[in-house]
């Protein structure tokens, strides 16, 4: 998609963080905007700041874990703006701790936002965008954790390691129509994520981790407040979506990290020499086959 001017963006978690910077920079270059969110509060200040920067939004309170919602979402959404050629499966939330600590509720919280989530955004607008037959483009966005685990990140590691299957099944299942797929994977980003307990369903709050804690809010706000800014992070995406770009990963400082995994993991691949049934794998077409 070499021009988002005039396409109508469906952003998800919009109302703050890395939604809102998508909103400000796509509406600044042109597209216009439709910001879905969990909390009014959210949607109020984010109309308000995106108006006052000469972005004209539209809000839509949305529970991306409810389909029945997301249609009517979208239905209303497109009967304001018209068809959405760019969907932003953005929010997201999180909970750290140990995995032996968690609660089926943990699980079932961050899945159902991160995981179904995201797959009730294309599950609702892909049809749609198909149908239309325009120029459409798809973000979904993971993490740094759908390449790198970490202690205490196991349920939001494993969410977001399944968007990254999913994003890049996605792509290949899309690849010769006009719907292009893009996976943004941020490190650190000065947003409110650290604020996700506070839109945790009261049937989901058995936890083995820890509530709305302004201590533990705190602390989490200090860790990320050195990160990229939502506006700035972006600017990345808009260059991946113009570019189609299947990867948008702008955090060099995981480099070296990214190197060191895949090198043991090339180190504990067998090697074709090795395995006597390799060569008749490779002849009858097994995925995968065919390089070392």
């Amino acid at each position: 998609m070499t021009d988002v001017k005039g396409k109508v963006a469906f952003i998800t978690g919009g109302g703050s963080g890395v939604g809102l910077g998508q909103a400000e920079v796509f509406g600044k270059a042109g597209a216009k905007i439709a910001i879905a969110d969990i909390r009014d509060d959210h949607l109020d200040s984010a109309v308000k700041e995106l108006g006052e920067k000469g972005v004209e939004a539209t809000p839509v309170k949305l529970d991306i874990t409810d389909r029945d919602a997301y249609a009517r979402a979208a239905d209303d959404v497109e009967g304001k703006l018209g068809p959405v050629q760019l969907l932003f499966n953005t929010a997201g939330v999180s909970i750290f701790g140990a995995l032996q600590q968690a609660t089926p509720e943990d699980w079932e919280w961050q899945i159902d936002v991160n995981v179904y989530g995201v797959i009730n955004g294309v599950q609702t607008f892909l049809p749609r965008m198909l149908k239309c037959g325009d120029d459409c483009h798809i973000v979904n966005t993971a993490s740094m954790s759908a390449f790198v685990a970490l202690p205490g990140t196991g349920i939001y590691c494993t969410t977001k390691m399944a968007v990254r299957g999913f994003t890049e099944c996605l792509a290949m299942d899309l690849k010769d129509t006009a719907v292009k797929v893009s996976m943004l994977c941020p490190g650190a980003v000065d947003s409110n994520i650290h604020e996700a307990v506070k839109t945790r369903p009261a049937h989901l709050q058995n936890t083995g981790y820890y509530g709305e804690d302004p201590t533990v809010m705190a602390h989490l706000k200090k860790v990320i407040e050195v990160g990229m800014k939502p506006a700035r992070l972006a600017e990345y995406v808009l260059q991946g979506v113009e570019k189609d770009e299947l990867y948008i990963l702008p955090y060099p400082e995981f480099r070296k990290t990214l190197e060191d995994i895949h090198a043991r993991v090339m180190a504990a691949l067998a090697k074709p020499e090795d395995d006597p049934e390799y060569e008749k794998r490779v002849s009858h077409g097994v995925p995968g086959g065919g390089g070392d």
